[in-house]
């Protein structure tokens, strides 16, 4: 059976990562990007690294630019804002596609293994986050509107 373990993707500094590099850690996958009305979700995506990142949490980054081209920078400006706007200090990754032919295949497992409003696979907007268990497995998809602090309540679960 496929897991998360079972993919890899550039990391912002264009470095190959495999996810399997995460194995035994519940992670929050989610597509970012610095331009749109959600990108405050930076703040609370930081604070849930720093609180549970000790308990086996890590936080995944993915900025992607397929919506209102809200992700219009390169990589070295969003690490360049995200550091210096929210201080993130979670992995961030390369810019990449999340819906299309060109998705990220991450992001086709994540898409397939929890599907979004009435099982639909696309994502719909930036900030759609996916928390994985620590086996890898999909356990739930969040809409770009559930806030981290909301999605916290779900961690000791995966925890």
């Amino acid at each position: 059976m496929t897991t998360v373990y079972d993919f890899k993707a550039k990391d912002i500094d264009g470095k190959e990562t495999s996810l399997a590099d995460y194995k035994g850690k519940a992670m929050l996958v989610v597509n970012t990007a610095s331009k749109c009305g959600f990108t405050p979700q930076y703040k609370g995506l930081e604070k849930l690294h720093r609180d549970y990142e000790s308990k086996g949490l890590v936080i995944l980054g993915f900025p992607c630019d397929q919506f209102g081209h809200q992700e219009p920078g390169d990589e070295e400006e969003i690490k360049n804002f995200c550091s210096l706007s929210y201080d993130v200090s979670f992995p961030m990754f390369s810019k990449i596609e999340v819906n299309g032919d060109k998705a990220h295949p991450l992001f086709k497992h994540l898409k397939k293994q929890a599907k979004g409003i009435l099982g639909t696979e696309v994502i719909k907007w930036n900030f759609t986050k996916f928390l994985i268990d620590k086996n890898g497995k999909v356990v739930r998809r969040y809409a770009p509107t559930d806030t981290p602090e909301s999605i916290e309540k779900d961690l000791a679960a995966v925890l």
